[in-house]
């Protein structure tokens, strides 16, 4: 193993699939906010992971201190599902019955992610650290189903867990992901570490 203590396995590199929509949206909000932080994905990404298949998706957009309500007030003026990710209480009562909805919320500083098609998108490190942070955002991948999630993106791709450590030591959650881990039995970092 090397110096980020990537995971055992068959060594395959994660990318996420983004459509044309989500592309576009990007692109667009990067027009609108060029000096901004930006990052989308979809959780429908987290399909392969899973047993259960939710009926719900979300589109996730995050943006830097600066932009964060500015861009959740331009994409609400054109949908009416779109939400900001700290206003669980709207997104309970008025998200739940729709089938995709839009979150808005803040993009942490230093937060893993990569370039696919020029669209700036999410790691499977970070999306393992968001689903563990933000239990109310992803709760319907919570429980069992949040731990089969963990266990197959070990299994089927090469994950970097001192870069997931990082991450969650940014989300103030660094000593219960480690615990998490080693509680899954997939955690590779000396416990001393």
């Amino acid at each position: 193993m090397g110096h980020g203590v990537y995971s055992t396995g068959e060594s395959k590199k994660y990318v996420p699939h983004l459509n044309q929509a989500h592309k576009e949206l990007f692109r667009e909000l990067k027009d609108d906010f060029p000096y901004s932080d930006l990052c989308i994905w979809d959780t429908s990404i987290l399909n392969r992971f899973m047993l259960h298949q939710p009926f719900r998706f979300m589109t996730i957009v995050e943006a830097d201190t600066d932009t964060v309500e500015s861009v959740f007030y331009k994409l609400q003026e054109k949908d009416s599902t779109v939400f900001l990710g700290t206003d669980h209480e709207m997104i309970d009562r008025y998200g739940f019955s729709e089938k995709r909805i839009m979150i808005v919320k803040l993009l942490v500083s230093e937060a893993p992610t990569q370039e696919a098609d020029e669209v700036i998108s999410v790691t499977l490190e970070k999306v393992l650290v968001d689903l563990f942070c933000d239990e109310m955002i992803f709760s319907t991948y919570q429980g069992n189903e949040r731990s089969i999630i963990f266990k197959n993106a070990f299994n089927d791709y090469t994950l970097n867990q001192n870069k997931i450590l990082r991450y969650a030591q940014r989300r103030g959650k660094r000593e219960e992901m480690k615990e998490y881990l080693d509680y899954l039995g997939i955690l590779k970092i000396e416990t001393g570490s």
